[in-house]
């Protein structure tokens, strides 16, 4: 599947990128908070987030907006596992249902309202990187 990006999403890019050297796979930007969303490449995360998240911080006061940064994964249960993260991930299951592949995903209890996030932000986010990354057409927290 390829990504298109608007010409905002670009932008951040091309400037996150400057900025932390890490690349970056996808870009969202959340129209209820206003956050965007990086998905950089395996290994690159350490380098996206700086000592002590130093580059995450510029990046928030250039860019002006909140920002979360995802590591990527070819495995779709670590993706999952990374894009709910700080959330405790105890397992994924990646079932078919019909022509569809569904991600049943286990957090530890306390954790649920981490993975789903405020207004169920972190979740839909989640699952549209699942759909456009691995194919996944739902995130399902069990």
């Amino acid at each position: 599947m390829t990504i298109k990006f608007t010409a905002e999403e670009m932008r951040y890019i091309a400037s996150f990128e400057g900025l932390t050297g890490a690349r970056v796979r996808d870009c969202i930007i959340n129209d209820f908070g206003g956050n965007v969303t990086f998905v950089v490449n395996k290994g690159d995360f350490g380098m996206a987030v700086g000592r002590g998240g130093d580059k995450v911080k510029r990046a928030r006061r250039l860019i002006g907006r909140g920002i979360e940064v995802i590591e990527y994964s070819e495995d779709p249960v670590e993706f999952l596992k990374n894009a709910l993260l700080p959330a405790r991930v105890q397992s994924v299951k990646i079932v078919e249902k019909g022509e569809k592949k569904v991600a049943l995903v286990s957090v530890e209890l306390q954790d649920k309202g981490l993975a789903v996030g405020r207004g169920g932000k972190k979740i839909q986010i989640a699952k549209k990187l699942a759909e456009r990354h691995h194919g996944i057409s739902d995130v399902i927290l069990i």
